[in-house]
């Protein structure tokens, strides 16, 4: 990534203001904007996120918003109620006061006389979601926005449910937050009050896993911000951007094919993370592709978005499996439909002795996987960047129904989402089918390639689950996640299925065997033609501003162990995240968090199942110093969730403050 010191506007930097709302709540901003807006207005980008600007985003901040306002915008970031050093509580994601103080916000904007009036959105997940969901509300000003990493769907695409399985993420995400929004303000710039402002937050703070875990089906909590319900709602101009290997590719090609024009996207390899500063690699030129998206619908400069094609897609090549990857080769290549200009729907039947081109004899195979199946899974999102990257699947494999292809007598463009559809029958009345699309390297070694989960009790419908009838045979569809890799001449095709995906998912409440009906049941993969004389797009040089100063204290550092009680056959998972301690050299401000997750499972006993969450949060100068300790805890029976919660507050050392929780929910069909 080069870094950028000059640019065509000398840009003034206001660390800290507030915007005050309707109701007199005053949102913590930070703006850069070229010296001369008052005399030359300029369009204006928000980014709008919980993850304060004082020191949370910080960092990236630096590298994006100055380069941007160096350009001619006012970028304004904005902490959210409850958040950094805005007033007011924050009570869930996603909620109605979140958009309407949104809707306040650029409202706001839209009457300073350094703006000409006209508003973008730009964000990565949370920013990227709401980005989208306040573009459906259509508030005046608002002319075009920038989604990364993100979803139109809250149900079926976020980090709580996926194919009506639970997701472990939901409450690890959960645990994230509860430690996130635990942080006070900055007493330089909220004054005396931000001791009584801390104290409001923890003790109004909700454990979000509660509510999240309360609404198991696709209901109305879900339906709000999600703008799959009503994607004509949006007239704004959209760049969608997403990663192969995010959480969130499935929402671009989506968002692609359902909103009106302007719509473009962009498809890299990278995980959760802006593409200027992107792992893995490689990174482009992000920040010139958001000039050029902004110069054209802020402020009506051709610059040939239009004429750009629908999608610019990565598309890799297959790689050794490793938990750890900073690169990945590949090509761009670009088209003017998803997934491709020109593809086609190659059909695999799912046989007795494994992936063929025509339907073999019907026979049936059965599996109860156990129930640490997906060790390797890597990661549901993966954002820190540490060992998080799927492994090599031979194990999991192991625990699987596999169905090989003979060796690929060609290289095979994979572009789009593979659909399995399933002839299916189950011993127990609820049940669960992981399914990977693997690739079998020459030496043995498999990587995956994409998965999807399905709680086969939502076959038919996410709102209206029903039981499974034991014995009885159904058909399921199972779309897997989007995806874009050239396999090669010489490796095999597996699919994978098996019963428990853990750690990604929650097991199901009791062992299951699944018998799949072979030479009924088959793969549908979306297979990108290949061209001659195909011309690549192009994008610039990774750039960034000049990165924030500080100064490390202590290093950050990360770890992934994976134990086995040889005596138990529990499996034991252990995560750390610490994120180091630093001090931001601006302000001083001293700042250190660690995140820790720990995964235990019987290989045999579903309600042996155990996730637990550990955050630390310090925050200090000088001799004012106070820390958070987060702790979050879910088991379940085979009828509801058992769900634990504590938050300690510190004042230097003395302990100030502690909250429990422990609630019972009943299990719905999950």
């Amino acid at each position: 990534m080069k870094t950028v010191r000059s640019f065509p506007k000398r840009v003034t930097e206001t660390a800290h203001t507030f915007i005050e709302l309707p109701d007199g709540t005053r949102l913590a901003a930070r703006m850069w904007m070229p010296h001369d807006a008052l005399k030359h207005p300029v369009p204006v980008i928000l980014e709008y996120l919980p993850y304060r600007k004082r020191d949370g985003t910080v960092v990236r901040d630096a590298l994006t918003h100055p380069y941007i306002a160096g350009h001619g915008y006012a970028c304004v970031r904005v902490d959210m109620r409850g958040n950094g050093d805005s007033d007011g509580i924050m009570l869930d994601e996603y909620t109605e006061q979140e958009l309407a103080d949104a809707e306040s916000v650029i409202a706001w904007l839209v009457r300073q006389p350094w703006s000409t009036g006209r508003v973008g959105m730009m964000g990565i997940s949370w920013g990227g979601f709401n980005g989208l969901q306040v573009a459906a509300r259509r508030p005046p000003g608002l002319q075009a926005i920038i989604t990364l990493c993100s979803t139109d769907d809250r149900y079926s695409d976020d980090i709580h449910y996926k194919g009506g399985c639970l997701l472990n993420e939901n409450l690890g995400w959960s645990a994230t937050m509860f430690a996130y929004s635990s942080r006070p303000p900055d007493p330089l710039l909220v004054g005396p009050a931000w001791r009584d402002m801390w104290l409001e937050r923890l003790n109004q703070e909700p454990l979000l896993a509660i509510p999240w875990l309360e609404h198991p089906h696709r209901d109305a909590y879900w339906k709000h911000g999600s703008i799959c319900e009503d994607f004509g709602a949006i007239d704004a101009a959209v760049l969608a951007v997403g990663g192969w290997n995010d959480a969130y590719t499935n929402a671009v090609p989506r968002l692609l094919k359902n909103l009106r024009e302007p719509v473009r996207g962009i498809i890299g390899p990278w995980a959760h993370k802006y593409p200027h500063f992107a792992v893995p690699e490689p990174r482009i030129g992000f920040l010139q592709e958001a000039l050029r998206w902004w110069d054209q619908w802020l402020k009506d400069i051709d610059t040939g978005v239009k004429q750009d094609p629908l999608v610019k897609t990565y598309i890799m090549d297959v790689v050794r499996p490793g938990a750890s990857v900073s690169s990945i080769p590949g090509r761009w290549v670009s088209d003017r439909n998803w997934p491709a200009d020109r593809y086609t729907q190659r059909r695999w039947y799912l046989n007795a002795d494994g992936l063929g081109v025509q339907a073999g004899p019907a026979q049936k195979r059965s599996l109860q996987s156990p129930q640490y199946t997906g060790a390797d899974s890597g990661e549901y999102c993966i954002i820190w960047l540490g060992p998080e990257f799927p492994g090599d699947q031979r194990a999991d494999d192991s625990g699987s129904l596999t169905f090989d292809s003979a060796p690929l007598a060609r290289d095979l463009d994979l572009v789009g989402a593979p659909v399995v559809h399933l002839r299916f029958s189950v011993d127990r009345p609820l049940a669960l089918a992981a399914v990977r699309l693997n690739s079998i390297w020459p030496d043995g070694a498999v990587s995956r390639l994409t998965y999807g989960v399905c709680n086969l009790c939502h076959r038919t419908s996410h709102e209206k689950p029903e039981m499974l009838v034991p014995g009885k045979a159904y058909d399921v569809r199972i779309q897997l996640d989007d995806v874009a890799y050239r396999i090669p001449k010489g490796h095999q095709l597996r699919i994978s299925i098996s019963t428990s995906y853990w750690p990604l998912v929650w097991p199901s409440p009791e062992p299951v065997t699944l018998t799949v009906h072979a030479g009924r049941s088959f793969v549908d993969l979306p297979v990108r033609s290949t061209r001659s004389h195909e011309v690549a797009p192009t994008f610039g040089e990774a750039q960034a501003a000049p990165p924030v100063k500080q100064t490390v204290i202590d290093p950050a550092w990360n770890k992934r162990e994976l134990t086995i009680d040889q005596r138990t056959g529990e499996r034991r998972l252990h995560i750390v995240d610490d994120f180091g301690r630093t001090r931001l050299d601006e302000h001083g401000l001293i700042t250190w968090s660690r995140g820790q997750e720990e995964y235990r499972i019987h290989p045999h006993d579903p309600l042996s199942a155990m996730q637990e969450c550990h955050w630390s949060m310090e925050t200090g100068r000088g001799e004012w110093k106070v820390r958070t300790e987060t702790y979050s805890r879910m088991t379940a029976s085979k009828t509801h969730w058992h769900v634990e919660g504590r938050l300690e507050a510190y004042e230097g050392e003395q302990r100030i403050l502690v909250r429990e929780w422990n609630q019972k929910i009943r299990r719905q069909l999950v």
